[in-house]
């Protein structure tokens, strides 16, 4: 470490770099637009699409669907306001935000978890992007017939081949740091958004039209979602309370991590508005486009489609194919880059921070996901991944959210979060009330729903929520329960 400033601050080499220091007001060009194409990077992708179509056909119709994820939707601009403002106040990074709660090392132990995560997701969003190109590539017959034959790693050899293109692509973009990031997202996004509307437009067009009182059969419905894992038949109330709720869980990663991006906010309104457009506004239309192409599209084809590139490859036009992989392709890509890798990116190099730089990190995540893809653990129900992946999650951010407004009201002291010896060195670097939380949250929101059997199998929906709730009130009982109880004694 030796930048004068740094220094002259008191920094510790140990827990500073380039990356992971405040920023300066020179790096806070970030403006309401590229908040909002955070989004629009974040939410538009096949993942994104599979999932709010899988959710459709829950909901059973269209006013009931707009229902849930609207009200989901409302939950979801909520929480990221929370952890959006703390970005843009403290100008940190969330391993180093979490160090205020967990210690300057126990800091550690969320990073990890989030970059692990980071790395599952990485792969499923690189496998969802790789296989619209598969899709689009088996139209060629001798294509499709390498396809058939050739297999290894447990996958096909045009899947092997193109998911190892898409994520070689992809670290091409983060090479050149944030800056890079932020112009990419910002064409990428909204480029997505019109070839989306292509596609439903196109669809509705060929189906001769579109009424939003029309639905998929009931005995359709009830086929397709018997193994999604949610309770209740397709528009009843536990059905659609288990679709907000795998909304809400959908976003768990950047509830922790968004502040990754706020804290290059211009200021506390370019964070407020491009929340607000780019959460329940974009979420809602979003939904909607998908909620449009699936219905559209069963009318057409005669079949439920809830992937993008099912539909894209049935179209007559190999040209319309090819723009619309390429563009989900490309959305993909974004998300990936968006939520993953800069995550992961932080977290990682926060560990090791005078070996591992912001690019060090996202390189080493991008590998962990490259081991992943043979096992792909992503495949199956949308649901039942988001649901497992997002809970561990939740303690996390229950302890940090719980720290910053209700025990610190909201004032962090900045320098302190890099310094060895400061103020949150707490037991030697380690916070034990957080990690105990931590600990607590994790068995109720993902070890006991996911690996035994002692809990309702509905639990596991809302393994998140529970995690949040179970994680922060622990938190906070450990932390002020004996300030409480020694004011007590005092009185007395």
């Amino acid at each position: 470490m030796d930048h004068p400033d740094w220094t002259a601050k008191g920094y510790s080499p140990g827990l500073t770099n380039e990356d992971l220091a405040p920023t300066t007001p020179a790096q806070r060009t970030w403006g309401a637009f590229s908040i909002f194409n955070v989004w629009t990077s974040d939410v538009h992708s096949l993942w994104g699409y599979f999932l709010a179509a899988s959710l459709f056909l829950l909901c059973g119709s269209f006013l009931n669907f707009l229902i849930a994820i609207g009200i989901g939707s409302l939950v979801i601009f909520g929480l990221m306001q929370l952890v959006g403002l703390a970005g843009a106040r403290t100008g940190v990074p969330y391993p180093v935000l979490a160090r205020a709660s967990f210690g300057v090392w126990g800091a550690n132990f969320p990073a990890v978890i989030r970059a692990i995560v980071a790395c599952f997701w990485y792969g499923a969003q690189t496998a969802a992007a790789s296989g619209a190109i598969v899709a689009l590539l088996t139209r060629s017959d001798g294509i499709m017939e390498f396809h058939k034959n050739v297999h290894f790693l447990g996958h096909s050899g045009l899947e092997v081949i193109c998911y190892v293109v898409v994520w070689a692509l992809q670290l091409l973009i983060i090479q050149r740091g944030m800056e890079t990031v932020r112009k990419f997202q910002d064409w990428a996004g909204p480029g997505v958004w019109l070839a989306m509307l292509v596609l439903a437009i196109g669809l509705c067009v060929k189906a001769g039209g579109f009424e939003f009182s029309s639905t998929i059969p009931h005995d359709v419905l009830l086929e397709k979602t018997k193994d999604a894992g949610v309770p209740g038949t397709p528009g009843s109330l536990t059905s659609l309370m288990a679709v907000a709720a795998v909304w809400i869980t959908y976003f768990a990663a950047l509830y922790l991590n968004f502040c990754d991006f706020t804290r290059y906010a211009k200021d506390e309104k370019a964070v407020r508005v491009g929340n607000l457009w780019g959460l329940p506004v974009n979420l809602l239309l979003f939904s909607l486009v998908a909620g449009v192409t699936t219905l559209a599209a069963y009318k057409v084809y005669g079949e439920v489609l809830i992937h993008p590139d099912q539909i894209s490859a049935k179209f007559d036009s190999w040209l319309l194919a090819a723009l619309a992989a390429l563009t989900f392709c490309v959305a993909t890509l974004g998300i990936n880059v968006v939520a993953n890798f800069v995550s992961a990116a932080f977290d990682i190099s926060n560990t090791f921070p005078r070996q591992i730089s912001f690019n060090k990190g996202g390189y080493i995540a991008a590998a962990i996901a490259l081991v992943l893809y043979p096992f792909a653990p992503w495949e199956g129900s949308a649901a039942g991944f988001v649901g497992a992946i997002g809970s561990t999650m939740g303690p996390l951010f229950g302890i940090i959210m719980v720290d910053y407004y209700l025990i610190a009201k909201g004032k962090v002291h900045v320098d302190e979060l890099y310094r060895e010896h400061g103020r949150y060195r707490y037991q030697g670097g380690w916070h034990v009330k957080a990690l105990v939380a931590a600990g607590v949250g994790i068995l109720f929101s993902t070890l006991l729903p996911n690996f035994t059997h002692l809990l309702p199998t509905w639990w596991g929906l809302y393994g998140w929520f529970f995690g949040v709730a179970i994680g922060g009130a622990s938190y906070w009982a450990l932390r002020m329960l004996p300030e409480v109880q020694s004011e007590m004694t005092r009185s007395a």
